[in-house]
């Protein structure tokens, strides 16, 4: 008996789980003022940005500013040493 009512709460669970909407409330109802702009989405879906190809020149004057706010936010370590 113990067996079946678990089978039937897993089932249930089952069930409600696989009929809801996945983020059906987590949008913004705007309209997109960007929307086909290739500068930000690319000439189509699957080619990268116009932004993201630009290459900035490196300023090491920063280097310093940077590593202090990645230890804020990140604690003190190395940017390479993964998770």
């Amino acid at each position: 008996m113990k067996g079946l009512l678990s089978k039937g709460v897993l089932v249930a669970a089952v069930l409600s789980l696989a009929s809801c909407d996945y983020q059906k409330n987590n949008t913004i109802k705007q309209t997109d003022v960007r929307e086909g702009d290739p500068y930000v989405y690319g000439v189509h879906k699957d080619s990268a940005a116009v932004q993201s190809k630009y290459k900035y020149t490196p300023r090491p004057e920063l280097e310093e500013r940077t590593q202090k706010i990645r230890e804020k936010l990140f604690g003190a370590g190395t940017i390479n040493q993964g998770a």
